[in-house]
């Protein structure tokens, strides 16, 4: 085999493992999640298929001339690399609620066919290019090098560029047929022939694979940078928009009126401004979603003014397209991560700061953390007020741990939420280094059904008990909370 062509086929087929790897985190989310054990599972499964492939690849050279087979290697495994994307919408649904087990599974079945098959090329290509003895080392450590600069390539492309500018759909598509094509010319070009019915049988398989691709059906609107995300029409309130983020509700707005507050989490951060002194404020919010926060602030307190930190560019475009979001002065959208972006923000700015960023179910661990709410803490004006949305159930670990890190760093602390979050689901967390108004608070929970929904410092340190506080050396969000019970 010619140099050339060996370079190309292994930095081919070992970009295109690390491409799927990092796209099969998009595809599953709606499922099981965005959680470190979906990072994981995709790492883990992609690592077993290269190994599993490398072994296989290996036996197969030694009992059979790989110009027979590395072509068709290559084209079957881009064949396999379409079939991913339609294969999780057809089962996906059957792993929620599964925990890890199930998120690992679901990522076996994208990611392990294609990625093993691949693997089988690169031992194909060394048993063909050693000539000698000799030459045994520099040979297999040229050809892994180039492997490895494949896998980085894929990797950076990737998550730098391509997911950018294409859909996961898109990226799929054009990976599988490069690789196909690949495949086929190698077949035809190499010196041992391939008898035809092989060809024609792959030729078919990626007609039939790219064709379930481009047909399958999607719960997304938008494939944005980190989302699958759609908005949905309220069919019983003309004017009610609720935008999903991975298949879950993560905002809801009517475009009637913007003082509207339709989920009970975002009417007890409301109560928080509502008892704020009177007037205008300044208010940063960490993470956008539908905006209805910082509407409800504009309609509620004419000339307040808002800031939000958002970490995915397309997010602001589909609120201004489907949920009527109006940016300019009094509500500016910062793009980027909160954790990044805050250090920007100047001192002692802010009367309120909210926080309301999600990843699936899951506070990012880097937003929870005492270094993050120290820089919160920065960013407010004196006596100011940190509100935190959180999700979690029992045993609340996480929202324990939230609580025992913002007694930690405030003078005062409430927590909000029916029952003081004994049942978990949405609690809203309140820090302020002047005291709060708890009863304050109370009656206005209660005037809204919420009785016993607020409680104190000292209630707030007993919920907490021995939490630890988390810190950006420690803070294990995903192992503390439990994103595959039932919502409550």
């Amino acid at each position: 085999m010619p140099a050339p062509l060996a370079t190309f086929l292994v930095l081919l087929s070992s970009a295109a493992v690390l491409v799927l790897e990092v796209l099969v985190s998009r595809l599953v989310a709606p499922y099981v999640g965005l959680t470190l054990e979906t990072y994981t599972a995709a790492i883990g499964v992609a690592l077993a298929a290269i190994a599993l492939g490398a072994s296989v690849g290996g036996r197969l050279a030694d009992r059979v001339d790989p110009r027979r087979w590395l072509g068709p290697a290559v084209a079957l495994g881009g064949a396999l690399l379409l079939g991913a994307r339609p294969t999780v919408f057809a089962v996906g649904g059957g792993f929620r609620s599964l925990g890890p087990v199930g998120t690992v599974v679901l990522v076996l079945l994208a990611v392990a066919p294609s990625a093993m098959v691949l693997s089988t090329v690169t031992p194909g290509v060394v048993k063909l290019r050693l000539q000698t003895l000799a030459e045994t080392g520099q040979t297999v450590g040229r050809l892994s090098a180039v492997g490895t600069l494949g896998a980085l390539a894929g990797t950076f492309l990737t998550g730098f560029v391509l997911l950018a500018a294409f859909p996961t759909s898109t990226l799929l598509l054009l990976t599988g047929l490069a690789l196909v094509v690949s495949g086929l010319v190698v077949a035809v070009v190499l010196p041992r022939t391939v008898s035809a019915p092989p060809l024609v049988g792959l030729v078919a398989l990626t007609a039939l694979t790219a064709g379930w691709l481009v047909v399958a059906d999607s719960t997304c609107e938008v494939e944005t940078r980190y989302y699958c995300a759609s908005v949905e029409v309220d069919p019983e309130r003309e004017g009610g928009r609720t935008l999903l983020l991975d298949g879950l509700r993560h905002s809801y707005v009517d475009l009637d009126d913007p003082a509207h507050l339709e989920f009970a989490y975002t009417q007890r951060i409301a109560d928080v401004l509502a008892v704020q002194p009177a007037g205008p404020l300044r208010v940063l919010h960490l993470g956008l979603g539908g905006g209805s926060v910082p509407r409800h602030l504009a309609a509620v307190r004419p000339g307040s003014r808002s800031t939000v930190l958002e970490v995915d560019p397309q997010v602001p475009d589909l609120d201004r397209e489907r949920m009527g979001l109006e940016t300019g002065p009094d509500l500016e959208v910062v793009v980027g991560d909160a954790r990044t972006e805050i250090f920007d923000q100047p001192s002692g700015t802010y009367d309120v700061v909210v926080g309301d960023a999600f990843g699936s179910l899951a506070v990012p661990w880097h937003l929870t953390t005492r270094e993050m709410v120290e820089q919160v803490e920065r960013v407010l004006v004196p006596g100011g007020v940190y509100v935190l949305n959180v999700i979690d159930f029992p045993p609340l670990g996480f929202a324990r741990a939230e609580t025992a890190t913002l007694l930690e760093a405030f003078d005062d602390v409430a927590l909000m939420a029916p029952l003081a979050g004994r049942d978990g689901g949405n609690l809203v967390l309140v820090g302020s280094d002047r005291p709060l108004p708890v009863d304050l608070l109370l009656e206005r929970a209660e005037v809204r059904g919420e009785a016993a929904s607020v409680v104190g410092r000292a209630a707030s340190q007993d919920f907490a008990g021995d939490a630890q506080v988390l810190t950006d050396d420690d803070a294990p969000v995903d192992q503390l909370l439990n994103p595959y019970a039932p919502a409550a």
